[in-house]
């Protein structure tokens, strides 16, 4: 889908600098600060995860960078536009798919994104709602009611809503949350090709295993406070740990003599389990030293690192 707004030369989708938000709790003393500091740059056309527990302000950063929420402050741009001196062109410049389903069940698809492309001013001959219902999946139930939709449908309406306005940056906020496998798939699908044609899209998710997959940048912010930014491949390295599970075709009773500086761990008569440190310790090494000591090798299982071990470890 072309975007047709005018937009500034500056690299960056998204530009965040010392962003703060405190909020006060008449029930309580004192105040909380929900955001500290946030400096974040994302690069126009990238795939950007913001990941973090419940709790640490993802949500609030979101809602700010979308004018629902006012900053304490700090300096926040969308698109080269500052949120507070240029909020008209910073809002239409951004589309929020948010967690809830906010859809009103006896509006169809169709009436539905006329409506919200009619809120941002989009004029009827420019409006793109049949293209954007094809896009998302939703061209043959355009005319039914919203309340008929499956949950993966509404979520992708939602994506739809958000897309109305040509936006160059969009936001997903916890987009697949109570979606089944197949209908995530074609979210995902749906979302990729999106991000293929330049829209640059932000990303909260708990489902770990997807912004591994998807995000080519991800931060990691804990406490309203970013803990971690980097390319996805850069912060799957923090972690330099690996395991080797190797099956022997005959039983072993005791660890060879060979084996014992890489401390396996014999699970059964058959199986031993490695735990090491690539960087010092490559996987060959190990397994030649195997077949050394006369051993036949079955089989052998890996497992990786991943961005649930990182997750865990920086927010623990």
């Amino acid at each position: 889908m072309k975007k047709i707004m005018s937009t500034p030369t500056q690299e960056y989708a998204i530009e965040t600098f010392k962003l703060c938000k405190r909020f006060h709790d008449d029930k309580a003393p004192g105040a909380k600060d929900v955001l500290k500091n946030i400096s974040l740059r994302i690069p126009k056309g990238s795939f950007f995860g913001l990941l973090g527990p419940n709790g640490a302000g993802k949500s609030t950063l979101i809602n700010i960078l979308a004018g629902l929420v006012k900053k304490t402050s700090g300096t926040a741009r969308v698109w080269g536009y500052d949120i507070i001196k240029d909020m008209r062109q910073a809002r239409r410049a951004i589309g929020v798919v948010p967690q809830e389903l906010n859809i009103d069940p006896f509006f169809t698809p169709r009436e539905m994104l006329d409506l919200q492309a009619g809120l941002y001013g989009v004029r009827k001959g420019d409006r793109l709602t049949e293209k954007i219902l094809e896009t998302v999946g939703l061209a043959d139930k355009a005319d039914a009611y919203a309340r008929t939709l499956s949950g993966g449908m509404r979520r992708r309406l939602l994506v739809g809503k958000a897309m109305v306005h040509r936006p160059p940056v969009l936001v997903l906020d916890e987009p697949s949350a109570g979606v089944d496998v197949d209908l995530r798939r074609q979210l995902w699908k749906q979302v990729k090709t999106m991000n293929r044609q330049g829209v640059t899209v932000l990303l909260t998710t708990h489902y770990l295993e997807e912004a591994e997959a998807m995000c080519d940048t991800i931060a990691i912010i804990n406490h309203g406070a970013v803990i971690a930014c980097e390319p996805t491949k850069d912060l799957l390295k923090r972690l330099d740990h690996k395991e080797m599970t190797v099956t022997i075709a005959t039983a072993v009773f005791k660890i060879p003599e060979a084996l014992k500086p890489f401390a396996p761990c014999l699970l059964d008569k058959q199986t031993l389990r490695f735990s090491f440190l690539p960087s010092h310790t490559p996987a060959g090494q190990i397994l030649a030293s195997i077949t050394e000591s006369g051993l036949v090798i079955k089989d052998v299982k890996t497992k990786e690192v991943d961005l649930e071990d990182i997750f865990l470890r920086l927010t623990s």
